[in-house]
This record gives C-alpha cells, structure tokens and sequence, in this order.
C-alpha cells in the first residue's frame, strides 16, 4: 500500500474505530447513570468530541515522542538500505510515527509494516516499547474514572480500576513467571525463553507488551513470532 492509502485510509480508520468505541462506551455507561431523559446520548456527537478532543491531541504528541524515539515519519519511497546475501535489501518510508501513534491509543493493532511492532521503524528502542505499552493502557485505564464521574459515584470508578489493575499485575506476573522460569543451559545463558522474542526488547519488555496488547484486545505485537496480525479496531474496556 502506497502512503496515500496508509494515511488517507488505515490513519483514518484507526481514528474512527477508536471514535466509535469511545461513543459506545459512553452510551453504556449513560445506560448505568439511567438519567431522567433516559437518553444514550448523540453518537455523532460523542464520534467528534472523542475525535477532536482526545485522539488528535493526543496522537500528535505521541508521534513527537515517537519521532524522538527513531520512528520514522516521511514519505520517502522505496530505497536500497543494503547488500545482503541472495541481493540488495529494499526498504520503504512511511508516515509512521503518526500512524503508530493512533495506532496504540486507539488499540487498533496492525502496522505499517508486515512486522507491526516489532519493526524498528515503528518501534526503535527499549523507551519507544514503554511508551507503546502506555499509549495502549492510558485510554482504557482512564476510562473507569470516566465512568466514576458520569454516574456519580467515583468510588465505582475506582472499584472498576482496581478490578483492572489487578487483572493487569496478575497476568503481568504469570506471563513473567512462565517465560523466565525455565530451566536448561539454553535458557540459562539467555536469561530466558528467547524463542520469538525481539531481541532489542528481551523477555521483560515482550511479556509486558503481550500482556497489555492481550488484555485490551489490541493487534499490535512487538515479536516476530506473532507479527503478521491484521488491523483491529475499537476501544475495549479492560476487564470490562
């Protein structure tokens, strides 16, 4: 796919897809308020406000982060990057940063290479991977508050966030537990089970990406072994 089609299209749909979960998840938690109007809202409304005020802001400061971290962001075409053995290794610019960005935030999933995360130029470097893993959390962890607020009772709020951090602290752990307690020399000198693993990230940093992409439903990965992954959509709301 050409840079049009990445950014005029998939960029999009990462926007609006993330937009429409959004929207749905308001007009439940509407439904919980139960307010005299017994009204769920206007969808186009909520479409556009989640839209302008939260994705776009948010995603331009996530692209800066990204550029800062060695994402790439140009539209440069294809280039030769290097000699290797059966031939020259091509490679193609992108918009990536800003795509990568929504990406993430929107839970989305997919890539703008075949390698999704894992590609160093969606995703360069131990800081980059944290910050992925955080634009992935930051909506769905903020919107247990969202609904604290809209009900009412922000001590709901809390008992929801709560509920998730524990089921993210949990799996967190065993996924820890089960790919670093291993035996053998092969594991040992590794440091644990490498297999699939980026190797810019090691253990530590693909467990926690496969654990926050897992939970919230997001196709984005970060190692080789699962990253042909298609485009996903939508906000989930973790442990919801």
């Amino acid at each position: 796919m050409g840079h049009v089609v990445q950014t005029g299209g998939l960029a999009v749909q990462n926007f609006v897809s993330a937009a429409v979960g959004m929207a749905v998840a308001v007009a439940l938690v509407r439904g919980f308020a139960a307010t005299r109007t017994g009204e769920l809202g206007n969808f186009w409304a909520d479409l556009v406000r989640g839209t302008v005020r939260i994705l776009l802001p948010l995603s331009v400061a996530g692209a800066l982060v990204l550029v800062a971290c060695g994402a790439i962001q140009n539209f440069s075409g294809i280039h030769e990057v290097g000699r290797f053995i059966g031939g020259p290794q091509q490679w193609n610019g992108g918009a990536v940063a800003s795509q990568e960005a929504i990406k993430e935030l929107g839970t989305n999933g997919g890539g703008y290479f075949n390698a999704n995360a894992a590609h160093p130029f969606e995703n360069p470097n131990g800081l980059s991977n944290l910050f992925e893993i955080f634009l992935i959390l930051v909506i769905p962890f903020a919107l247990t508050r969202t609904f604290g607020r809209m009900t009412g009772s922000v001590r709901q709020g809390y008992a929801i966030l709560a509920t998730t951090l524990v089921f993210w602290i949990g799996f967190t752990a065993l996924m820890m537990w089960t790919e670093f307690a291993h035996h053998g020399p092969a594991f040992e000198i590794a440091g644990g089970a490498t297999e699939g693993k980026e190797t810019r990230f090691g253990v530590g940093g693909s467990s926690l990406f496969a654990v926050a992409t897992t939970l919230t439903s997001t196709g984005a990965v970060n190692s080789f072994h699962s990253s042909f992954t298609g485009l996903g959509g939508g906000i989930t709301l973790l442990g919801m």
